[in-house]
């Protein structure tokens, strides 16, 4: 029976679905992993990220020291985190994966987070600041929406890596997608490995889908009111002017009010 055969045979196969050991347990299971890792991630890198982006002091730097968090190996993190995470009573499994995954998730976050928030185009924040917005409503009606689209590439970044390599927990006892791949791998099961593979890889796509929908619905302005790049063309052509209330800069439109 051939590799093909054998995945369809596993896809069909009832058994596969359900229980402890089953596509759908352990699905839910890598989803909440790598949820948890994800928050945990904004949380720890947004703040700072925001602060050093709107004060434009010292980003740099900070960007630099968090981007070598890249060269660290998310399988050398899960070696060493294992034996505290047994010693402190944590146990095998969720938590000692969620360390190398909180990691991983933090450099994508914070790059494009300061990165946002630092290239605000600065028109339109002194154009606020002209209408009596004081320094926070600034950062948060202005240079936060602006940057909303690079923050959330940023997380779809962060989500599809963080699920891709959740895989790894598997080496330490969580029973989630990766499970197929070392099950398959370990019992020569060419059906299971190849399975396993392809639902870690549906998840991140389906990920990738979700943060690019949310990203739409959450930033219509940089559809230029939702009247595409027809409109964009004429504002910078001058043959259209902005709509009352509106302040534009280069593929933006933010609304200012109090």
């Amino acid at each position: 029976m051939g590799a093909l055969e054998e995945t369809w045979q596993f896809f069909t196969t009832s058994d596969n679905w359900w229980g402890n050991r089953g596509i759908a347990q352990r699905t839910w299971v890598h989803v909440q992993v790598s949820a948890l890792s994800l928050v945990v991630a904004a949380l720890l890198a947004g703040p700072p990220a925001i602060l050093f982006g709107h004060f434009r002091r010292g980003g740099t730097l900070a960007v630099a020291v968090v981007n070598l968090g890249r060269a660290v190996p998310s399988f050398g993190v899960l070696a060493l985190v294992l034996p505290l995470s047994i010693q402190f009573g944590f146990g095998l499994g969720f938590w000692p994966t969620v360390v190398p995954l909180v990691l991983l998730g933090i450099p994508p976050i914070f790059a494009n987070t300061y990165t946002g928030v630092r290239s605000a185009d600065p028109r339109v924040v002194e154009a606020a600041r002209a209408m009596g917005l004081t320094r926070r409503q600034t950062l948060t009606q202005v240079e936060l929406r602006l940057a909303t689209p690079l923050i959330i590439t940023g997380l779809r970044v962060s989500a599809v890596q963080i699920i891709a390599t959740a895989t790894l927990g598997a080496l330490v006892g969580l029973s989630a997608l990766g499970s197929f791949i070392t099950e398959g791998l370990a019992t020569f099961d060419d059906g299971r490995m190849i399975a396993g593979g392809l639902l870690v890889a549906i998840l991140a796509i389906g990920t990738e889908i979700a943060f690019t929908i949310t990203e739409r619905v959450l930033t219509p302005w940089s559809r230029v009111g939702g009247q595409g790049p027809t409109r964009r063309r004429r504002l910078r052509r001058g043959e259209d002017s902005p709509e009352p209330g509106e302040v534009t800069g280069p593929n933006v439109k933010v609304e200012l009010g109090l």
